[in-house]
């Protein structure tokens, strides 16, 4: 993969993070991702963590989804293990190998249970490693372990990624500070159908891990099931949160505490932050677009009829020409297969209504010009039948998308 442009939507600058309190990393090379750059991700938690994850329901989905979606039940962790540059998906009987081996090198370094060790890849898929290829890594990537270095590590599990990815915030549980820090990867493959391409989120408060399991099913459809870059889902979409509960605050035992309340708004609000930087960072994109579906007969239609806007390549192609095209529009909003009102469909682009009521209706031109110049797009249909209501985010499609994934295996 040739080196990218950084996406014109990506931030600044790296955000500056706190630290997370009970946990060490490091950032090392294997070689599989080519070049000089990092492509392990290394984590350990010295005294344990609670764990709570989503994961893809893709049928192809990887060797390492289906490992942490069995061990997530037990609830506990000491070790993370990311590599890229391979997805370690498809790959039968050599992928279970792969991840026997590196679960049992990390459970010798660390005295850890096997259950106690998650796992993540991203990359080519249906490429077969040889058993050893991430476990021969380890023994060094231990020894490196110390406070982490935020960007090196999202650095260190990105693929077609421009800028990485990263969030976190501060809060004070009765007196005492909590940090809370997220990672993600994604930029191309992402219509998740549970999170995005991998997310990791670090906190270093004290909760069960039934509650920290509820706070994050809450949230996930919302935020990282609510975008799309191109439609596809990968192999390999893993959302993890760990809590080690080393800040000191009193541990979150009940979802009633209203602590808990404090901790999952600050998760929901680190699950969108990363959620708009994979969209902005989406492959090609020139433009982030909101879609807010309203008048749907429930939600769920609504949610509906926003991704068969979101997904559609012509309404993507029109607003990467800054073409106000409400008629494409409309197009997907019949293809949704969804209760709608015809004689009661309106779009609006930018806060200018370009159909109200079934049909046409005069606007100002140069103010949505306006608008479809701009880095942000917005997008409202009512489609006049109910109450439902949904907001999904995408990006434009342009040449660069083409010339990405033209390119990506060779």
């Amino acid at each position: 993969m040739k080196n990218l442009p950084v996406s014109p939507l990506a931030p600044a600058a790296f955000p500056t993070l706190p630290p997370v309190a009970g946990m060490r990393a490091s950032a090392s090379r294997i070689g599989l991702y080519g070049g000089t750059r990092n492509d392990l991700m290394t984590v350990v938690f010295p005294d344990g963590a609670s764990v709570a994850g989503a994961f893809t329901r893709s049928a192809t989905r990887s060797a390492d989804v289906e490992w942490c979606a069995a061990q997530v039940k037990q609830g506990h962790a000491r070790a993370l293990v990311v590599n890229a540059g391979n997805s370690n998906a498809f790959t039968g009987p050599a992928g279970l190998a792969k991840n026997a081996a590196t679960v049992a090198e990390m459970c010798r370094l660390m005295g850890c249970a096997d259950h106690e060790v998650f796992l993540a890849a991203t990359g080519v898929i249906g490429a077969p490693l040889p058993p050893a290829t991430v476990a021969d890594a380890l023994p060094s990537a231990v020894e490196a372990l110390g406070a982490p270095d935020w960007e090196s590590l999202a650095r260190a599990f990105s693929t077609t990624d421009t800028f990485p990815k990263a969030a976190g915030t501060t809060l004070d549980l009765d007196g005492t500070a909590v940090n809370v820090v997220g990672l993600a990867k994604g930029s191309g493959m992402i219509a998740p159908n549970m999170a995005t391409m991998l997310v990791f989120v670090f906190t270093d408060a004290a909760i069960a891990p039934d509650v920290l399991q509820a706070m994050v099913s809450a949230h996930v459809e919302t935020t990282f099931n609510a975008i799309t870059v191109d439609s596809d889902t990968s192999t390999s979409d893993t959302l993890l949160v760990f809590a080690t509960g080393a800040s000191g605050a009193a541990p979150i035992t009940m979802p009633s505490d209203p602590r808990a309340a404090l901790v999952s708004e600050a998760l929901r609000g680190i699950f969108h932050d990363l959620a708009m930087q994979v969209v902005r960072d989406g492959e090609g994109a020139q433009k982030l677009i909101q879609i807010e579906v309203q008048g749907a007969a429930d939600n769920i239609s609504a949610r509906t009829i926003g991704f068969a806007i979101a997904n559609s390549p012509l309404v993507k192609t029109a607003i990467a020409g800054e073409d106000a095209n409400w008629g494409r529009v409309v197009m997907a909003v019949g293809k949704a297969g969804e209760p709608i009102s015809v004689d009661q469909l309106s779009v609006r682009f930018g806060g200018q209504w370009t159909a109200r009521a079934g049909g046409a209706v005069a606007y100002d031109v140069g103010q949505v010009d306006i608008h479809m110049r701009g880095q942000i797009i917005d997008i409202l249909v009512d489609v006049g039948v109910g109450n439902g209501q949904a907001k999904v985010w995408t990006c434009d499609l342009t040449h660069g998308y083409i010339s990405i994934n033209g390119d990506y295996r060779s």
